[in-house]
């Protein structure tokens, strides 16, 4: 079984980068302007769509209530899997800036368009968190949304249990602009891809109803963190299996 498995991770391996440097030129020249940037972002959730398609993980999406793509949100989801990020392009179809660590600009040609699209941060660095909750603030103010793990990472050593407590970025930036958060189920990207290797099983995904914050202050932020992971958590362990 593992063998399959190994073969499997290289067949995935393969397509995952082909399919980013057939993409890459587009995006490359796509970024060198503010007005392209949406161009290079919907040509990332063609590259995540044909990359799982290719390697034929059916990937189905329930929406309890479909984003408006026109308005902005804090996309909140639940982060087990390095499968994640690739995900998010597949089922959100706002335009969206990830907030990310920073270390993900030292991947080769992804690193480059990941700073250009998307916001990174040093969560060590109390400059660098301050930096990227601002440009974080700027794009939702521009209607942009943004994507956020409010575990920080993946820290989780039993999934599906989340940890706790939740960062407070994507809920302050949430409550101090009036925009609704979106709580994400990713149900099973830790089965297909738990740590390095790739086992094939069925994706579904959960886009839940957007929470609105209208009337919530930031004394409301731990009310609101505990709202998200109310939704999300119930869900993760409604599917586990």
């Amino acid at each position: 079984m593992k063998v399959f498995s190994w073969i499997y991770t290289v067949w995935c391996a393969f397509w995952f980068i082909v399919v980013f440097l057939l993409l890459y030129p587009v995006v490359y020249v796509c970024l060198q302007k503010e007005q392209w940037k949406p161009i290079a972002h919907y040509c990332n959730r063609i590259w995540g769509k044909i990359f799982f398609f290719i390697i034929g993980q059916p990937v189905k999406v329930t929406y309890e209530e479909k984003p408006d793509p026109k308005r902005a949100y804090v996309f909140c989801a639940n982060h087990f899997s390095y499968l994640d990020i690739a995900m998010m392009g597949v089922v959100v179809k706002n335009y969206f800036a990830f907030m990310g660590k920073s270390s993900v600009k030292k991947v080769p040609l992804f690193g480059y368009m990941f700073t250009k699209l998307h916001i990174q941060v040093d969560r060590s660095a109390k400059d660098s968190r301050i930096k990227a909750l601002t440009r974080s603030i700027k794009a939702l103010k521009s209607g942009r949304s943004i994507m956020i793990f409010p575990e920080g990472g993946i820290f989780s050593t039993n999934f599906p249990e989340m940890i706790q407590p939740f960062k407070d970025g994507a809920f302050s930036m949430a409550i101090e602009n009036k925009v609704p958060i979106v709580p994400i189920s990713l149900l099973d990207n830790y089965k297909v891809m738990p740590e390095t290797l790739f086992k094939w099983h069925k994706i579904r995904v959960i886009v839940h109803k957007p929470i609105e914050t209208t009337n919530l202050t930031k004394a409301d932020i731990d009310t609101l963190k505990k709202q998200v992971y109310d939704v999300i958590q119930p869900t993760l362990n409604k599917f586990r299996d």
